[in-house]
C-alpha cells in the first residue's frame, strides 16, 4: 500500500461515518487494506467494499472519503484486479445517488460530493481511459468531467484502439 493510500486512510475519522452494514465505518479502512493487498481472487472477494459504500445504488456518507483513497490508490501499482475493482467501485460510487438513510439524516447531495472528489482524480480516470480500466473510466468520465468534448475524444480513442488491436 503506498503512503498516499495510507495517508489518505489515516486522514478520516472513520468511525464517525455511516456505512451501508449498518454499522459504524471503522473497518472500512482494513477492506481497503484486504483489497490492495489481495494475491487471490478469494482474498478479493473477501474485502467487499461496495456493500459497505453503497447499496442497491444509494450512497453510504463513507463513499465520499472513499473516492479520494481509490484515486489515491489508482496513482500506485497495483494487481489487474484489485485495479479493476477500484475503478468499477468508482463507477458505482459517481453514478450512486443518497440512500434513503442517508437523505433522512440530511445527506442529500453524496452524489455531487462523490463526482465532485472524482473530479479532482480527472488525470488518473484519463490514465485509466487509455491504458487501463478503458470502458469503466470512460463512464465515469462521462459523469464526472465537465468537458463533454474530452469525454467524446477519449470515447472515439479507445474505440479506435479497440478496432486497431482488435481487443479490449
Amino acid at each position: 500500500m503506498t503512503k498516499a493510500v495510507r495517508a489518505e486512510l489515516d486522514r478520516v475519522e472513520w468511525d464517525r461515518l455511516r456505512c451501508a452494514c449498518g454499522h459504524g465505518a471503522q473497518h472500512v479502512p482494513d477492506l481497503f487494506r484486504r483489497l490492495l493487498e489481495a494475491q487471490t481472487d478469494d482474498e478479493l472477494l473477501a474485502s467487499d467494499l461496495e456493500g459497505h459504500l453503497v447499496d442497491r445504488g444509494g450512497l453510504f456518507e463513507v463513499a465520499v472519503p472513499a473516492v479520494a483513497v481509490i484515486l489515491a490508490a489508482l496513482a500506485g501499482p497495483l494487481t489487474d484486479a484489485a485495479r479493476s475493482s477500484l475503478v468499477t467501485l468508482l463507477w458505482h460510487l459517481v453514478a450512486g445517488d443518497p440512500h434513503p438513510v442517508e437523505e433522512a439524516h440530511g445527506r442529500t447531495h453524496l452524489d455531487q460530493e462523490c463526482r465532485l472528489r472524482a473530479r479532482e482524480g480527472l488525470a488518473l480516470i484519463l490514465r485509466e481511459a487509455v491504458s487501463g480500466e478503458r470502458e469503466t473510466a470512460i463512464d465515469i468520465l462521462e459523469l464526472v468531467d465537465l468537458d463533454s468534448d474530452r469525454v467524446e475524444h477519449y470515447r472515439r480513442y479507445v474505440r479506435k484502439r479497440k478496432s486497431v488491436s482488435g481487443g479490449p
